[in-house]
């Protein structure tokens, strides 16, 4: 059984990927970064039709659970898939289920 810290911290992370707009940001997101396929907040607010501020605030809540990683390059701060984090959370959501 999974002690309460993992399992809150599954908890935060199932919230941050429960909101259609977050589930939109991680379609849009490389799973590397690269300066080719970057994705910076300008980018990813005009293609998901949001503004930046409203953008950012969700990009902070997909980071802060650990789901996506962000670093400045390419002139920009750019965003991207934390591919190892995501697979953990559906191999923990896996545990709870079985």
């Amino acid at each position: 059984m999974k002690t309460n810290i993992e399992i809150d911290a599954l908890a935060k992370q199932l919230w941050a990927l429960g909101d259609p707009l977050r589930l939109q940001i991680l379609r849009i997101l490389p799973t590397e970064p690269t300066c080719h396929n970057a994705c910076n907040v300008s980018t990813i607010a005009e293609r998901i039709g949001l503004s930046q501020p409203a953008t950012s605030h969700h990009l902070r809540i997909l980071r802060q659970a650990g789901i996506i990683t962000n670093e400045k390059k390419c002139r920009d701060m750019i965003y991207w898939i934390d591919l190892e984090a995501a697979e953990q959370v559906s191999l923990q959501l896996k545990e709870v289920l079985s």
